[in-house]
């Protein structure tokens, strides 16, 4: 496979094949001695670092057996004290490198992996501690227990982190924590793949992520995120594997990355329903740009289910997906309250898809039973423009709720080509307003067409955009 940000067609076509004909997610890493870094590699990042220093100088093994979660701990705990000087890399060199979880417990810090590293996770429930469960959920995502497993690699309350490579490669090995799942075997939520929790400027970027047990990369109560150029890969009928979630942050800028999966490619959230609404934190100021999905079951980009802390300004452009059920697909249900509003979307292609436009009330899965049924979301303002899609069956799915109508629906510039045997009725409308321009096949009455509109999109720029990253260097020693 062809380790780049940017994709050729053979190359989707042969990711397509790994993923649904083989069913879990294999790479073959070029033979490099293992646990060196031949030359002095260069990088891009927020910050670069004073310090640094390789995994095996402290012990780690890279044969694929070896455990290596105290060498990891060991590293990390070392190059802690350089944090107020200059800060530290920990470079991954090639190798097979298994672990349990491990923290990133310092800031100002960078993970590094060469091209040729892959770090395995361990498939030993027992090198993943519990940890508590977030407090705008309630309980744990796979709504079992008060405890979650610990996320591979672990960071809280944190600045300048960055979790990078030269395509480096993680492999969550997930398959047997998805074969638990289904058989109603794990008493609590299983491990996402990276996770960073009220942390600000965090960088994650040029990795493979590949067959995580659930969420792959979760940066949550944080701000001023970077995600770009990740390859994230997972069989498209494993369970839960979002490919990335922003949850409860502000400032994010996601750009450059394709995702297969088996959920999700995107899932903007902010918490569960009476969990979230008390914590309050919401989304906002987010960035999708240059984005590629295929997820046949799932949403491109999904905004909710559990968003009760709120999203807005959403900013999404130049995003493909093919084989993928929805395009943009806002969830919510009675009982979430908050809000989903100024989202603003444009130049999307879709080949292949079930529904372009959908929203939906339906999402009724809470906590528990102490959901409060009089909050109702806030659904207004959504914008999309500059739309294609071929093969299509259903145009639009847009339901709202009676007495919480969701509103300033605006779509413009859409040409929606449909499949062999589409379904008869193609905008499925309920308990909804705004308008539609130029859009084919014609849309319901309850979004009747207007000439010239232009559905909005902003003009002024979010803060993240104009993060300008450093060149670095791996040859900084400690």
């Amino acid at each position: 496979m062809e380790r780049s940000i940017g994709f050729r067609a053979s190359d989707v076509i042969q990711t397509i094949l790994a993923v649904l004909v083989l069913g879990t997610v294999s790479l073959t890493v070029v033979e490099c001695k293992q646990g060196s870094v031949p030359d002095a590699l260069h990088y891009s990042a927020i910050n670069c670092r004073k310090h640094s220093a390789l995994l095996t100088d402290f012990g780690a093994v890279g044969d694929g057996k070896t455990l290596n979660t105290k060498a990891f701990k060991a590293a990390i705990d070392s190059l802690s004290k350089y944090a107020p000087d200059g800060g530290a890399q920990l470079i991954v060199p090639p190798g097979k490198w298994l672990t349990g979880s491990f923290n990133l417990t310092s800031s100002h810090f960078t993970l590094f992996l060469h091209k040729d590293a892959i770090i395995l996770a361990s498939q030993d429930e027992a090198e993943f501690p519990l940890v508590s469960t977030l407090p705008s959920y309630g309980i744990g995502r796979d709504g079992n227990g008060d405890g979650r497993f610990s996320s591979l690699i672990f960071g809280t309350n944190l600045t300048d982190i960055v979790i990078t490579g030269n395509n480096g490669t993680i492999d969550g090995q997930g398959k047997i924590w998805w074969d638990k799942f289904h058989q109603g075997q794990l008493n609590f939520t299983r491990p996402y793949m990276i996770e960073i929790l009220y942390s600000d400027n965090i960088q994650i970027s040029n990795l493979t992520l590949i067959n995580s047990p659930s969420w792959f990369v979760h940066p949550t109560y944080s701000s001023n995120v970077l995600i770009q150029g990740l390859t994230i890969l997972a069989p498209v009928d494993s369970p839960n594997t979002d490919g990335i979630d922003p949850d409860s942050c502000t400032n994010t800028r996601i750009e450059d990355c394709f995702v297969v999966s088996g959920d999700d490619c995107i899932a903007v959230k902010s918490g569960w329903d009476q969990y979230g609404i008390k914590f309050g934190m919401p989304t906002k100021h987010l960035v999708i740009r240059r984005f590629t999905c295929i997820s046949p079951d799932s949403a491109t980009i999904a905004l909710g289910s559990e968003m009760s802390g709120g999203i807005q300004d959403v900013r999404v452009e130049d995003v493909t997906a093919i084989n993928t059920q929805s395009g943009i697909r806002i969830k919510t249900a009675i009982g979430r309250g908050a809000y989903v509003k100024d989202i603003y979307a444009r130049r999307m292609t879709f080949t292949t898809m079930k529904y372009v436009f959908y929203i939906s009330s339906a999402y009724n899965q809470h906590p528990d039973t102490g959901f409060d049924p009089k909050a109702l979301p806030e659904v207004k303002g959504i914008n999309y423009k500059d739309v294609v899609a071929t093969n299509v069956t259903y145009t639009a799915r847009l339901e709202g709720i009676p007495n919480d109508h969701f509103t300033g629906i605006c779509i413009s510039n859409a040409t929606i080509s449909l499949s062999k045997m589409p379904k008869e009725l193609q905008w499925n409308c309920s308990n909804i307003a705004g308008v539609t321009s130029n859009v084919t096949p014609k849309s319901c009455n309850l979004l009747p067409e207007k000439e010239k509109v232009d559905c909005a999109f902003p003009e002024d720029r979010l803060p993240i955009e104009d993060v300008h990253l450093k060149t670095c260097s791996t040859t900084e020693t400690a």
